[in-house]
């Protein structure tokens, strides 16, 4: 199988900018380490618990990820003059939403998968029932702590806020787009179908997490609107490699279970549309992010450390696609 090498354009000069931030690192690495802890401790493990459910708790606590979406979280939300406790409670909220539908993904009924964040999956040593229990209880809990953010807002903010939860996370956002993965095999398994599944499970939470730390801190609707253009664009590309880790990596390097959707005729882009056009179709998918993000700072500077995200997604990028090989005309991958 022939191969020929390819780079994404990362020349750009705010990008330039971004990756001279080396003095940050610190900063964030603090960051991260707060939100670790807070991630852990924002939901209290009373000392009658049932000993399994307790244990289930536990190791969902335990594995809080890369804290990638509550660092943005806590960030858009500080710079939209969002408390400190509100941005930690916040960010912690719709982390614990995300790593519930972890938990429902992974199930048996559902992805059937064995690990997750460098861990097994919390179904392996404690059963379907209680993975259940546990990330029904992120998500009460992830609902508590985000009314107790929105306790602080305007009435109309919290209507506007409270929707949007909804519809992201209900029937027309991410139930959906689990609904149409878990029936994929009915149908067509093309690209524009893979990506309005991504668009109902990944996107919806990406959208969430830099629209709606935004929303309650008082953006405009132009901000609001580019927001939800990057959501879009970025979530997209960050499903594009996960699909791609599912396709190229192993599970030891992607810290998940790999091939899961070939076994499983499970929604993936790269396997859709092949390698090389889903490596393409995720270059203009950063390139439309850019301008987009170009224009949100102009009028936002205060969120410049969004461009830092954005040289994540081309470092994410070339670390799965070992420095992007594209597929030649002379085979496939």
């Amino acid at each position: 199988m022939a191969t020929t090498v390819t780079s994404i354009d990362n020349s750009r000069g705010w990008l330039g900018q971004a990756t001279k931030t080396r003095t940050r690192a610190a900063v964030a690495q603090q960051g991260t380490m707060e939100l670790e802890a807070a991630f852990r401790s924002s939901m209290d493990l009373p000392s009658f618990l049932e000993p399994s459910f307790d244990g289930v708790l536990r190791h969902l606590l335990d594995h809080p990820g890369s804290m990638v979406r509550p660092r943005l979280v806590h960030q858009i939300a500080l710079a939209y003059g969002l408390e400190s406790q509100s941005a930690i409670d916040l960010a912690v909220a719709l982390e614990y939403f995300h790593t519930s539908s972890l938990v429902f993904d992974d199930l048996p009924c559902m992805d059937n998968a064995l690990s997750r964040r460098g861990a097994v999956c919390v179904h392996v040593p404690f059963g379907e029932a209680g993975a259940i229990l546990g990330a029904l209880a992120l998500i009460n809990r992830a609902y508590a702590l985000t009314w107790k953010v929105l306790a602080g807002c305007a009435a109309r903010v919290q209507s506007q806020a409270m929707e949007y939860v909804e519809r992201l996370l209900g029937i027309e956002g991410l139930l959906n787009g689990q609904s149409l993965d878990l029936n994929y095999a009915s149908l067509p398994h093309d690209r524009e179908t893979t990506e309005r599944i991504a668009c109902g499970k990944t996107v919806s939470l990406i959208r969430l997490t830099l629209v709606l730390p935004a929303m309650l801190g008082g953006a405009r609707p132009r901000e609001v609107q580019y927001l939800e253009r990057m959501a879009s664009c970025w979530g997209l590309a960050y499903q594009i490699v996960d699909d791609l880790k599912d396709v190229l990596q192993s599970s030891a390097q992607s810290g998940k279970t790999s091939a899961r959707d070939l076994h499983l005729n499970r929604p993936n882009i790269a396997l859709a549309a092949g390698v090389p056009t889903a490596v393409e179709r995720l270059t203009r998918l950063i390139d439309a992010g850019d301008r987009t993000l170009q224009n949100l700072l102009a009028v936002r500077p205060a969120l410049s450390f969004l461009a830092q995200l954005r040289a994540d997604l081309q470092n994410e990028l070339s670390r799965v696609t070992d420095q992007v090989y594209v597929v030649s005309t002379h085979g496939k991958a």
